[in-house]
């Protein structure tokens, strides 16, 4: 029988764990049963304060002291249009920084394995729909968030060059656009779900008569719960070994060092609001700002290499959606900082 890649008795560093794609990774390891203390087993993880990421030397001593056999790489600096184009060397800088530290830092150490989570935004704005992996660095980037792609691509490459050079078994994951428990809703620097719910749950607790929108709500998006991607991060790091003859493979018979995880079901941003706004109880008028930038005509993963494997998305939008606008409110409760 195939030893498993991942086991409860591994020590699995997940790096933003706070954050909303870090803390759903370690829900899904928990349910799945790692980290087993019993078994010699630990979920490791750091908040900012006891580690700093875009520290080198913090990075490897943290490293050498606890001793992580699995590294889950969720950590980064993230944020929706406006903050894309008002911070642009941020994004840049600090996800570069972030990214090699833990990635190289993982491989010096001998880290057994590493999951980098990537972003759908690594491919190119006019890309064939859906969009296969094959894609990525075919066309010019979508410019409102080409900082935070180009370092993101920075993460896949430096993880497909460890892996060819050094034999270092690092994966990568890109998950379409995210939404669930724990998400920003920061009015001006969240991404475009979460701030949607913010906007008409505000409005509906006002009674407003209307409530006005970015873009022509035309453009196409796809959007996967983040308990669904805990789980496909959780799957991929026990099922997926590149290096299997049973792997996904490229069109060139290549094995892919990273795949493509989302529903595979994308929809208008005009049919979002719509949908938003009846799960918020919001009955005025949706009004559109075309002067505002739409982003990316149209952004599909396709899907089929990881559903391969056997994982799939399971939770509907709807029932996503009515999650997510009860932690909003739970937020709103908490007077929590993600409301900014």
């Amino acid at each position: 029988m195939k030893a498993p890649l991942i086991t409860p008795a591994d020590r699995i560093f997940v790096a933003g764990h706070r954050g909303m794609a870090g803390s759903a990774i370690c829900r899904a390891l928990q349910r799945a049963g790692h980290g087993d203390t019993s078994q010699g087993g630990a979920l490791l993880t750091a908040t900012r304060q006891d580690l700093d990421l875009l520290n080198l030397d913090a990075v490897q001593h943290w490293f050498a002291e606890h001793r992580p056999t699995v590294v889950v790489l969720a950590a980064a600096k993230v944020g929706g249009i406006a903050a894309n184009n008002t911070y642009p060397a941020d994004f840049l800088l600090d996800n570069l920084k972030i990214q090699t530290h833990v990635i190289e830092t993982a491989w010096r150490s001998g880290v057994r394995r590493l999951l980098f989570l990537g972003s759908s935004c690594i491919y190119p704005k006019f890309a064939e729909q859906p969009i296969r992996e094959e894609a990525l660095l075919t066309g010019s980037l979508e410019p409102t968030n080409e900082w935070y792609a180009i370092a993101k691509i920075a993460g896949i490459k430096l993880c497909a060059a460890l892996r060819l050079q050094h034999g270092f078994d690092a994966i990568s994951l890109m998950p379409t656009n995210l939404y669930g428990p724990g998400d920003n809703y920061h009015p001006t620097n969240s991404h475009v779900l979460p701030a949607m719910i913010r906007r008409f749950h505000e409005a509906a607790q006002a009674n407003a008569p209307s409530v006005t929108c970015w873009g022509s709500g035309t453009p196409l998006r796809e959007f996967l719960h983040v308990d669904d991607l805990g789980e496909a991060c959780v799957f991929a790091l026990e099922h997926w070994d590149p290096g299997s003859p049973e792997a996904p493979l490229d069109d060139s018979g290549t094995p892919l060092a990273f795949l493509n995880v989302g529903t595979g079901v994308d929809l208008s941003i005009r049919e979002l609001a719509q949908k938003v706004a009846a799960a918020a109880e919001f009955r005025g008028t949706i009004h559109w700002d075309p002067s505002k930038p739409d982003g990316t005509p149209r952004k599909q993963l396709e899907v089929s290499r990881l559903a391969s494997l056997g994982w799939q998305a399971r939770i509907p939008l709807a029932e996503g959606l009515a999650q997510t606008l009860l932690d909003f409110e739970g937020t709103l409760i908490r007077g929590g900082a993600r409301l900014g």
